[in-house]
């Protein structure tokens, strides 16, 4: 992508079934720890933590570790703190129990207080409680309410601290009651304790908490003395697989990275249903229970075009026919003229929709030779075959992504000029002001980087035109589920939109949508309607389109620049049952994204609109 945004995170738990003496290793779980959140790396860069629970730990010894750490690197630097505790006579990351996650920050949420798992300690194992997750919750202010009303005085408002909280409560009332239960029974001391753990049940935890929850999430979690769970939303936003077998149960936030790691096949991963929840006991019992019923199912289709691994069959397989489906489009740009065009991929996640794309065109250009050879009117005519044979699509690696470049040390305009040579061009592919260029990106969504250095460099090749092509929709709406995007200014879309409105007369609507956004807060609307897809409205797709390629154009290169944006019937064909579109469509899975979107117009209105009259 070449507009960065941030990766939704990643998790992965580990069970191990055994005794530590049926494995080749005592490290066989911490090994497959590392492997899989390195395999899951692309999906935070930002912080790391791991957990590690001695399920049989003896009073008197640690049962619970923990280690975080900040920054790309994380992973290493968690992992060389793990070896050198292998001088300790506890080990104490050598257990049956693992838990690891991976970072990107929303918001401003950053700094290690905020770096999962977070751990809520206690002298009771089984009130220890840590969590970790791949989430976005929408109201989690509503959550926060609920703890004060209840006496609580929450430490900090973060989601992720609330939610602790929230779940530490309701597993202390369990623990609660099951030792006033017992000790009437007549336990006491390990018995009492014993009979305690045993007892732990997440299930109805986990109903109560999450019928309070709006939001995409895979949240996992575990006890100090050895009970775990891992339960995916209901409207099944965001993604988490599992295996099991004899010997371990694994969960990760992708499919692929299960295979890799556990060394099996696709059918032996299985994907957790919306509103399920994976248990694990003490003794090892697995359990699947469906805690929330689904509720409209939609699962977030950028997963399935940028933040996923490609090495996942079904993802590979989308991807491809993503660029595959845009071929038409593509030729009428650039006027069926396949000879004088090259067709490249902007690096490195478009990649393997540009194989797709590819592979439609040489279909394409596969019916013309055939068409052309059976309109020879001397069929014995090798020369005339020949030459029609070796017409071939010409792709090239036109854009490389050059090393990253410190443009933090340079300032105004020398600071533009640095970030323009991001990326680099491959010189000699075409031929100047003859051939077009078709570069397929997976998405767009600020334009930025089209204009301040894209564009700029194929500019340099002076091409007769050139053609930016997205696998994905405009992305025109915010996200509240775990990506990073939650501002209307970020979207050339949005902004080209609001340019036509004023340019065509037509700007009364943007108060408009602000009066009925503003109204829609007092009255409850704002939870039935989205009503910034009124900004679009006057509009068609081509209309916003040709806004945007104006808008990225460089003022300095001479070729004309056109961009092709998926369809969402195309999304919709591509990603079959993982078509969730609401920052295409504007149509949010959960009533808080509704209201959520109408804030986020309301906040763009005061500071770009009110802010500059």
């Amino acid at each position: 992508m070449s507009d960065a945004i941030k990766h939704e995170c990643g998790i992965v738990q580990i069970r191990l079934l055994k005794p530590l003496s049926s494995y080749a290793s005592d490290h066989y779980g911490l090994n497959k720890l590392y492997l899989m959140m390195e395999k899951q790396h692309n999906r935070g860069q930002e912080g790391a933590g791991v957990v590690c629970v001695k399920v049989k730990a003896d009073p008197g010894r640690e049962y619970i570790a923990r280690e975080r750490a900040l920054g790309s690197g994380a992973i290493s630097a968690i992992f060389d703190v793990i070896r050198e505790s292998e001088t300790n006579p506890m080990r104490p990351y050598i257990g049956e129990l693992y838990m690891g996650h991976l970072r990107y920050a929303t918001g401003n949420q950053r700094g290690m207080a905020y770096v999962h798992p977070f751990l809520r300690r206690s002298n009771w194992r089984c009130r220890t409680l840590c969590i970790a997750g791949n989430f976005g919750y929408t109201n989690v202010d509503n959550v926060f309410e609920e703890l004060v009303q209840q006496g609580q005085h929450p430490r900090n408002s973060a989601d992720s601290h609330v939610l602790l909280e929230q779940l530490g409560y309701m597993l202390d009332q369990q623990c609660e009651q099951l030792y006033n239960k017992y000790s009437a029974q007549g336990y006491r001391s390990h018995e009492l304790n014993a009979k305690v753990e045993n007892e732990i049940d997440f299930e109805p935890i986990l109903r109560a908490a999450s019928s309070t929850w709006d939001g995409g999430y895979v949240m996992t979690g575990v006890t100090g003395s050895g009970d775990s769970f891992t339960m995916r939303d209901p409207w099944g936003i965001r993604s988490a697989h599992y295996y099991m077998d004899e010997n371990v149960v694994v969960i990760a936030s992708e499919r692929a990275v299960i295979q890799t790691a556990m060394n099996v096949p696709y059918e032996s991963v299985r994907e957790l249903q919306p509103g399920q929840a994976l248990f694990i006991k003490q003794n090892g019992e697995v359990q699947l229970r469906q805690i929330q019923e689904p509720i409209n199912p939609r699962p977030c289709s950028f997963e399935r075009i940028y933040f996923s691994r490609g090495s996942d069959a079904d993802i590979y397989r989308e991807r491809k026919l993503l660029g595959k489906l845009l071929v038409d489009k593509i030729l009428q740009e650039v006027d069926y003229d396949i000879d004088h065009t090259v067709f490249s991929f902007i690096p490195n996640t478009a990649e393997v929709s540009y194989f797709g794309m590819l592979e439609g065109l040489d279909e394409y250009l596969n019916d013309i030779k055939l068409a052309k050879i059976l309109a020879l009117n001397d069929k014995t005519d090798q020369v005339a075959i020949r030459n029609i044979l070796e017409s071939k699509v010409r792709s090239e690696k036109i854009a490389i992504k050059d090393i990253k470049l410190r443009t933090f040390i340079a300032q105004g305009g020398t600071r533009d000029d640095m970030a323009a040579h991001v990326y680099d061009v491959t010189y000699g592919c075409i031929t100047p002001n003859v051939d077009n260029v078709v570069v397929i990106d997976d998405s767009i969504v600020r334009g930025t980087t089209l204009r301040q250095s894209i564009l700029q460099m194929i500019g340099r090749l002076k091409p007769l035109k050139i053609v930016v092509v997205s696998s994905a929709p405009q992305v025109r709406y915010p996200d509240y589920y775990g990506i990073d995007m939650s501002r209307m200014e970020e979207f050339i879309a949005f902004n080209a939109a609001i340019e036509l409105l004023r340019e065509s007369g037509q700007a009364d609507l943007i108060d408009t949508v602000y009066k009925e956004c503003k109204e829609s807060l007092v009255s409850g609307e704002c939870y039935k309607q989205n009503f910034v897809k009124k900004i679009y409205s006057r509009f068609s797709d081509d209309q916003i389109t040709r806004k945007i390629a104006a808008m990225v154009t460089p003022d300095d290169i001479d070729c004309s620049v056109s961009i092709v944006y998926q369809s969402l019937e195309g999304l919709a064909e591509a990603c079959a049952g993982n078509d969730g579109d609401w920052y295409f469509s504007g149509d949010y899975p959960t009533p808080w994204g509704n209201r959520l979107v109408n804030e986020a117009y309301i906040k763009y209105y005061e500071k770009f609109v009110l802010g500059t009259k």
